[in-house]
C-alpha cells in the first residue's frame, strides 16, 4: 500500500470524526502542535518506528507531543493508531490533517523570511500586502531569519512565493550577464 495513503486516510477519518463532535478546531491546534513536536525533536519519529519501544511510552509521547491541554478525540486517535500499529505514520498524519483543516476553512499558510529581524511596521505592511492579495483567505503568519538574503525578504504563501530578496535581485543580475556572452 502506499505509504502516502495510510497518513490521508487517518487524518480524514479523524476530521470527519472531529467534525461531528464540532472539535475540528481543537484537534487542529493539537495536530499543528503534534507536528512542531516532530519538527522540534526529530528523535520523536525514530521512537515511534521503534519496535523494541512500548506501547505506553509511544501513547504518551504522542499525546505530550500534542500539548499541554489535550482532548479526548485526539487520545482516543491516539490509541486508534497504536491498535493499528500506525504509530510510524503520526507525524504525516498531523500534516495530512492540517491540509485538510486548512483546505476546508480556506486558511494559507505565510511565511515571510527576512535577512534580519524587521520592526514591527515593516512587517506589518508586509503583511497588509499579502492580506490585500489574498482576500478570501485566514492567513496564519511566521516569519524566519535568514541572513544569506543579505536584505529584502520573501513571502511564501501556501505553493506561491514572491521573492523581493536581494540575494535573489544579484543572482538575476548573474543570469543575464552569463546569457547575454
Amino acid at each position: 500500500m502506499n505509504d502516502g495513503l495510510i497518513p490521508q486516510r487517518y487524518a480524514r477519518a479523524l476530521y470527519k470524526f472531529a467534525l461531528e463532535r464540532n472539535n475540528a478546531t481543537a484537534v487542529y491546534e493539537e495536530m499543528k502542535q503534534v507536528a512542531d513536536s516532530f519538527e522540534s525533536a526529530p528523535a520523536l519519529q525514530r521512537v515511534m518506528t521503534n519496535p523494541f519501544v512500548d506501547r505506553e511510552r509511544k501513547e504518551k509521547l504522542l499525546v505530550s507531543a500534542a500539548g499541554d491541554k489535550v482532548e479526548d478525540d485526539y487520545r482516543r486517535f491516539v490509541k486508534l493508531v497504536l491498535d493499528h500499529n500506525r504509530e510510524a505514520y503520526a507525524y504525516c498524519m498531523a500534516l495530512d490533517y492540517r491540509r485538510i483543516y486548512r483546505d476546508v476553512k480556506h486558511i494559507a499558510q505565510v511565511v515571510i523570511t527576512t535577512a534580519a529581524e524587521l520592526p514591527e511596521e515593516e512587517m506589518a505592511k508586509i503583511k497588509g500586502v499579502v492580506s490585500d492579495a489574498f482576500k478570501g483567505y485566514t492567513l496564519e503568519f511566521s516569519s524566519r531569519i535568514n541572513p544569506d538574503l543579505i536584505g529584502g525578504f520573501i513571502v511564501d504563501v501556501n505553493s506561491t512565493r514572491m521573492d523581493a530578496s536581494i540575494s535573489n535581485e544579484l543572482e538575476q543580475l548573474r543570469q543575464k550577464l552569463l546569457s547575454s556572452n
